[in-house]
């Protein structure tokens, strides 16, 4: 709305005038008139235009003259309330309050009182909407509860107090649903609610024992006659139970139990709905936090709940169908454009994707808008056009109650009326409102009409182009008709094609479907096929995307999802011609199909803290002892979040670098769940192992990787090099009920994390993880001590072991443990070193990578046609390749870094590559030569391992790169002559 109103329209005058002598007439006759100077200066002029808009404003203050001065205390006409403000007044009020008639009355006038400051301060243009919808949930909020707090003991007092089976007291937990339940109240708003208490049981030190719901029902029935029933002094809030189970029909209260059955086995889809909103405004806020817990699966499904498609369908026909009953056109709630369909156009989004993406599980509806922006489920534009009209229409929806704090929604048809409602929104005259009005609500229906409509409606040309395509595959085409259409769409190969097509009909898993699945895909093929024949590559991409279908002829729902979604379709056809890995993983975890629905976020994978505690809050809704459930979870993340990053890749928006952060980012994420699950349940069965000096373990334990996880490098596949380490007492014994030493709680613990992460389940394994890293290797303990591993380090390992430790870094685990495990790296790679014997030793061992690994029909890259399109290039481990690179780094970390402790600071090449520049050990030329030839080979790697390809290409490539990569070795490590090891 405009920051200030226009001049007064000369028909409103009077009416403002005679309100005004009203009051002037009332303070006279209660002798306050003398005091009117105290208002202050703005009171009067401010007063003036509240009235030419407020008639019920003008009835309180002419009922009430003294209202005027309680309005001003503390300044509350001119600022927001405090937080707890309107609660803290309330219980002012109540303060004394010795029956339920004066509860009744006290609730009522304070009710009065605040809805002139709340009408006051929006009529003045002082208060947003946003703060006029808080102040009136709040004001609700508090009556409720402060109404329900002064009831509960009286009602303890006549029936005795609720308790469980295990003499655990009761309280009563209020539900508020709708716009009370999203902070969103109007000015005449009646409130939804549903009552519930925790557990069944019976009440304890009264003159009879009642049932505990016996108890909850005559409380709630006092509740509901103290904020619903008609006085002299009119009525607080009006109630709506019907929205409990059953309805009116049903109990007025439910045990948490009850609920839960009842929406489990027979809630029905506008309950979903309706739930959405619901939050705790009174009562047990704790027990009503475990009940929205003990709902949400019910609200917001696991997975995309394709039955809601239909469900929404039908409630957005239905609305459809209800606003062109005649009388609602002029109705802004409920007529075509209105606030019920832009709630409507978020409520949709929630309950389909609000299962897999918990940002959008809030109430707000403005908040729920800017999460489909946010998250690319809606254009920005569309978000921006319905925030503006609902942000206009929850402010005319205002001015009319405002008027006579009746609850309407019904534009006014007297001239009047019309002038009064213009005026108070910043208009000149009722046409240049309407204009506005109108042309808000046209943009809210277009935007309502494109939620969730039939793929089929208005796509006549699409349509034309599906049934173009039922004859060949329903069989009606003999098989020279058939290879003609599809030669004539686009398919080279038409013979292959038609073959696919043939062997998929025939197949097993096609010719068991039941008459509902087949019916899905004889309406999902001729999509299939259509839209193939858009690709650049309509073979290709047929043919990868065919044994998806098939593997997914049983679990026909994912059919419905992309026939509901011809863009997530596209986007399959797109990611699939484009790689063959991409669609084997979707073909193998086809439930990550979800992913493909919202496109921009598809190809915008989210930053590490994102990944981190979108992960955390997913395991968040599993109860803790559900392993099975937290596994699934674990590896759905993963398969979506890879899915997500290729996607990125392929398309171009995420470079390699990028690419490889993504990838270790994920798996820091996955593995600190995997540590804290694995810990938690090993506590829970042996009780925490000791540290040395006594006191107990706070998972004293890191896990370090080495290598592509340890360098920031993964690539798509690659397994995890992992080494664990703790700093407890390997001989002291766990304090729980099943004692064990401590390195046999140290040994299972890693033992579990290794199994979460290898055990292969529907959805597959999280990871293959190498651990022979470790101490002595293969042979060596699975889990160390910082001690024992220090001693290996410093008095043991090998050079190669030293060299892959350039590399490690603790990943997830004790942060305190992890400083001083990258005090000890410091020190073992620091040491001072006998260059020309590690030359040798480093040089020695690159070379038997190169004969064992390399290409052996070029030696290793090292013969005269290596550089030849007849021979391949290993760009791992051929001359010139990522190796040698690699051993370069680590040979100038060993030998140098004894001079400079910078050169410990990173773990991946790049920045190590940096570090070296900035020392003046390696010239910036040949730094960016290495950098770039590096980057160039692990961006030729990821591309062939989305072709499943090994990591070679022909010979004639990165000529320039190989040949200084080669130079260089030579110049940092120059052939030497073999020596004997006289290492003993």
């Amino acid at each position: 709305m405009p920051s200030t109103l226009p001049p007064l329209p000369d028909s409103l005058q009077a009416l403002r005038d005679h309100h005004l002598a009203q009051w002037v007439a009332a303070l006279e006759l209660a002798g306050l008139a003398e005091r009117r100077a105290a208002l202050g200066v703005d009171f009067e002029p401010e007063l003036a235009q509240v009235l030419a808009g407020s008639d019920y404003v003008a009835e309180q203050l002419r009922r009430d003259p003294s209202l005027a001065w309680r309005l001003i205390e503390d300044g509350r006409l001119a600022r927001s309330l405090a937080e707890g403000e309107m609660r803290a007044l309330l219980r002012q009020v109540l303060e004394g309050c010795e029956s339920e008639e004066q509860l009744a009355q006290r609730l009522r006038r304070f009710r009065q009182w605040q809805q002139v400051r709340i009408i006051w301060r929006d009529l003045t243009r002082k208060a947003a909407l946003s703060e006029t919808t808080r102040d009136l949930s709040d004001l609700a909020d508090a009556c409720i509860d402060e109404a329900y707090q002064w009831l509960y003991p009286q009602c303890c007092a006549s029936f005795g107090e609720p308790v469980s089976a295990d003499g655990v007291p009761q309280h009563l937990v209020v539900l508020g649903m709708g716009k009370l339940g999203a902070v969103e109240l109007n000015l005449s708003s009646d409130i939804d609610l549903i009552f519930a208490y925790p557990e069944a049981g019976e009440t304890r030190g009264g003159r009879r024992s009642l049932s505990n719901q016996e108890f909850f029902i005559r409380l709630g029935q006092k509740l509901i006659k103290a904020l619903d029933a008609p006085t002299v002094d009119g009525f607080v809030f009006r109630v709506d139970m019907r929205l409990r189970p059953y309805g009116d029909s049903g109990a007025l209260v439910f045990s948490f139990d009850a609920l839960e059955q009842y929406y489990q086995s027979q809630g029905r889809d506008w309950e979903r709905y309706a739930m959405i909103k619901a939050r705790v405004v009174a009562g047990d806020q704790q027990a009503g936090a475990e009940l929205l817990a003990m709902l949400r699966p019910f609200v917001y499904r696991r997975y995309l709940d394709f039955a809601a498609i239909d469900a929404l369908r039908s409630l957005k026909q239905m609305i459809q169908r209800e606003v062109q009953r005649k009388g609602l056109q002029d109705n802004v709630k409920l007529g075509s454009g209105g606030i019920r369909e832009v709630e409507f156009i978020g409520q949709a989004f929630q309950l389909i994707h609000g299962g897999r993406d918990r940002s959008l599980q809030q109430r707000p509806i403005l908040g729920v808008l800017k999460t489909l922006a946010d998250n690319n489920y809606l254009p920005a534009e569309a978000v921006r056009e319905l925030t503006e009209a609902y942000c206009f229409l929850r402010d005319t929806e205002h001015a009319l109650q405002a008027v006579d704090d009746r609850q309407t929604q019904m534009l006014p048809t007297d001239p009047q009326g019309q002038a009064r409602i213009a005026w108070m929104l910043g208009f000149a005259d009722w046409d240049a409102f309407r204009e506005r009005l109108d042309a808000e609500r046209g943009r809210v229906a277009r935007h309502f009409a494109g939620v969730i409509a039939d793929p089929d409606e208005d796509e006549d040309e699409q349509l034309s182009a599906q049934t173009d395509w039922v004859p060949l595959w329903e069989g009606t085409l003999d098989q020279p008709q058939a290879l003609e259409q599809l030669s004539e769409a686009g398919y080279v190969d038409a013979a292959a094609a038609w073959k696919r097509l043939q062997d998929l009909q025939g197949s097993a898993r096609v010719r068991a479907m039941q008459r509902a699945g087949r019916e899905r895909l004889d309406i999902f093929m001729p999509r299939l096929l259509a839209m193939a024949c858009e690709q650049d590559n309509p073979d290709l991409a047929l043919e990868r995307v065919l044994p998806l279908i098939e593997a997914v002829a049983r679990r026909s729902a994912y059919l419905v999802l992309l026939t509901e979604n011809p863009g997530a379709l596209r986007e399959l056809l797109v990611l699939c011609a484009a790689s063959p890995w991409i669609a084997e993983q979707i073909a193998r975890y086809p439930v990550v199909l979800d992913e493909l629905l919202n496109a921009g976020r598809l190809y915008r994978p989210p930053v590490a803290e994102e990944l981190a505690d979108e992960l955390r809050q997913q395991l968040l809704r599993i109860p803790e002892d559900d392993l099975e459930q937290q596994m699934e979870t674990l590896r759905y993340f993963k398969r979506a979040h890879v899915l997500r990053i290729a996607a990125s890749e392929i398309a171009g928006t995420l470079p390699l670098m990028k690419v490889s952060d993504y990838l270790t980012w994920m798996a820091e994420a996955i593995l600190q769940q995997v540590l804290i699950l694995a810990w938690r349940e090993m506590v829970a069965r042996h009780g925490r192992p000791a540290r040395p000096d006594g006191s107990r373990c706070e998972l004293d334990f890191i896990i370090v990787g080495y290598g592509k996880v340890g360098g920031i490098e993964l690539g798509h596949g690659s397994d995890l090099d992992l080494v664990f380490i703790h700093d407890g007492d390997p001989h002291a014994d766990t304090d729980g009920q099943r004692p064990i030493e401590g390195s046999k709680f140290f040994t299972r613990l890693g033992q579990r994390v290794i199994h979460m992460l290898n055990t292969q389940t529907v959805s597959g394994a999280l990871y293959e993880v190498d651990m022979r890293l470790r101490p002595s290797g293969d042979s060596g303990l699975l889990v160390s001590s910082l001690a024992s591993f220090s001693r290996y380090q410093l008095e043991e390992a090998w050079t190669w072991e030293h060299q892959a430790l350039v590399r490690a870094r603790a990943l997830v685990g004790c942060e305190k443990l992890t400083e001083r495990f990258q005090a000890l790296r410091a020190q073992v790679l620091g040491r001072q070193r006998d260059e020309q014997l590690l030359l040798r030793e480093v040089s020695d061992m690159r070379q038997k990578m190169r004969d064992n690994l390399g290409t052996q029909a070029t030696r290793a890259g090292t013969t005269a046609d290596a550089f030849t399109a007849a021979q391949l290039f290993d760009l791992k481990q051929d001359a010139g390749g990522i190796v040698d690179i690699e051993f370069m780094v680590q040979y100038a970390v060993l030998a140098w870094s004894c001079r400079y402790p910078e050169l410990l600071r990173y773990t991946d090449n790049i920045r190590i590559l940096d570090e070296l520049q900035n020392a003046g050990l390696i010239a910036g030329e040949d730094v960016t030569s290495l950098q770039e030839a590096y980057k160039a080979y692990r961006a030729a790697a990821h591309r062939l391992a989305l072709q499943n390809q090994p990591g070679k290409v022909s010979g004639d490539q990165f000529h320039d790169f190989r040949h200084g990569v080669i130079k260089l070795w030579q110049q940092v490590l120059p052939p030497q002559e073999p020596i004997p090891d006289t290492r003993v």
